[in-house]
């Protein structure tokens, strides 16, 4: 394998497995199974390759692969990454190795064409965080829709699925449409769509403002920011609990590496010109998804609204528009994908075991289940950004970096920690202490060694990122100068 191919096997190796699947007859579980989860456990090493052999001294792109696809009208197929996009790759494949493991003891009728669909979804994932191709980034970022749809509205958990599945279906889609029109104003305008070549190009103030809009319906969808959040609640309580780990720990992150990789440096000037309507918008999402939260009696409902809060976060640091901001921001996505995945596992540890989500019928799991209380308190912990956690890392980069920009934002968005710290520890305190709820469930059992080995390496890698997030910030250090580059 030579090294300059290995970002293509990375892409290819999942889509390959779901092609072997298909031929393989579905009786055969355990086989199926296999193969799934050691397709998983490849790509996710060949992304480790990627960042082992990661040139941190460039912001240039690497591990290049160009196909052309349509040489006559100047599309290209290529992919391609830096230090912003390395990381997203590692945390997909991490994410849909643990999504085949937490769904190793489902029913065999479906098993097949479940993992198919994880696996299509992650090389379309791994094409979305690496393609340098605009309109192939919308291509890609419109695929996922098609096994995300699949996995809620085929093995969601409860009766509304189907609705809950058109929603994100529709709002998503609804949204990504002007982003299309804005991608072939680019197209007829400069002949390409190529965003290495795009970056050198100025648009006018006018344009800006347009294409900028168009590209903000779609992204600010998928974050999403309020107003535009309503889908993500109701797909988060229907989906299965692989579905939510990875909707909450990748799928949102493609709204925020989208105005990282076009809506920042392609339209700069239009990004200073709308930054207090990202402020304003990010900070009621901030606040007002916090009040939320406190207000919910489902336990994803909860976990799903604060993710909303903690997205808000990241979209203050994007448009921050220094080191500090941009770099906190890629901390706490990351951040973001591993506690919000680890704490729906968590939620669904309990599902399956009792088969509720209503926070009334938990209490005192401390007494009987003490491995999943210990891991549960420390998730807890990093969801509110406890210093020693990666979220800390990150909400402390957005302050300063939101603090050169606008001191009163950053007021005004800290109130939401605190809030977070409220509705995180009270959530915890009502599953965890107290009395148990003998009369609503009576069979007690702790996590399993299966569950363990998921939950174990997420809290070693969010300590990992909070004790010494260098490793992390010396990848992203000069793709971020570059990005900010674009402002100066």
């Amino acid at each position: 394998m030579q090294i300059t191919n290995l970002l293509l096997w990375t892409a290819c190796i999942p889509i390959c497995s779901a092609l072997l699947l298909l031929l393989i007859p579905g009786s055969y579980f355990n086989l199926i199974r296999n193969i799934a989860f050691i397709s998983a456990q490849l790509t996710f090493v060949c992304s480790i390759l990627l960042w082992l052999c990661f040139e941190s001294k460039t912001s240039l792109f690497q591990f290049i692969y160009t196909v052309n696809w349509f040489p006559s009208y100047n599309i290209y197929y290529t992919i391609g990454i830096d230090g912003i996009s390395l990381f997203f790759i590692v945390l997909t494949t991490w994410l849909i190795t643990t999504c085949i493991l937490i769904s190793w003891n489902m029913p065999n009728n479906q098993i097949k064409e479940y993992l198919i669909c994880f696996l299509v979804l992650e090389s379309i994932l791994i094409q979305v965080f690496s393609v340098l191709d605009v309109f192939f980034f919308y291509v890609f970022f419109e695929s996922v829709l098609i096994p995300m749809f699949l996995i809620i509205g085929i093995w969601g958990s409860r009766e509304r699925k189907i609705r809950a599945a058109y929603q994100f279906f529709i709002y998503t889609l609804a949204g990504s449409l002007l982003m299309l029109l804005g991608i072939l104003v680019i197209y007829f305008q400069h002949g390409t769509t190529d965003i290495q070549i795009l970056w050198n190009v100025h648009f006018d103030i006018r344009t800006q403002i347009l294409l900028w809009l168009a590209f903000f319906a779609s992204l600010a969808v998928k974050i999403p920011m309020i107003p535009f959040h309503i889908w993500l609640p109701e797909a988060h309580a229907e989906a299965p609990t692989a579905g939510s780990v990875i909707l909450a720990g990748v799928l949102l992150k493609m709204g925020g590496y989208g105005f990282l990789r076009f809506s920042l440096p392609l339209f700069p000037e239009a990004s200073l010109y709308f930054a207090p309507l990202i402020y304003l918008l990010s900070i009621i999402a901030a606040v007002y998804a916090s009040l939320t939260t406190i207000r919910q009696i489902d336990l994803k409902k909860i976990i799903a609204y604060s993710s909303v809060s903690h997205m808000g976060f990241v979209t203050l640091g994007l448009f921050s528009f220094n080191t500090q901001g941009v770099e906190g921001s890629i901390i706490l996505m990351l951040s973001h994908g591993l506690v919000s995945s680890a704490l729906f596992l968590c939620i669904g540890i309990l599902y399956d075991r009792h088969q509720t989500r209503l926070l009334k019928y938990y209490g005192g799991l401390v007494q009987v289940m003490p491995v999943f209380s210990l891991l549960f308190l420390f998730f807890t912990f990093s969801n509110i950004g406890f210093p020693g956690t990666s979220s800390f890392v990150g909400e402390l980069l957005v302050l300063i970096g939101l603090f050169q920009f606008s001191p009163i934002s950053t007021f005004l968005s800290a109130f939401s920690i605190i809030l977070g710290a409220g509705y995180s520890i009270w959530l915890f305190n009502r599953i965890c202490f107290g009395s148990l709820k003998l009369q609503y469930i009576i069979n007690f059992q702790d996590i399993s060694r299966r569950e363990f080995c998921i939950l174990f390496p997420l809290s070693v890698f969010i300590l990992w990122m909070g004790i010494y997030p260098e490793v992390f910030l010396k990848v992203i250090h000069c793709s971020s100068y570059n990005l900010i580059g674009y402002f100066y």
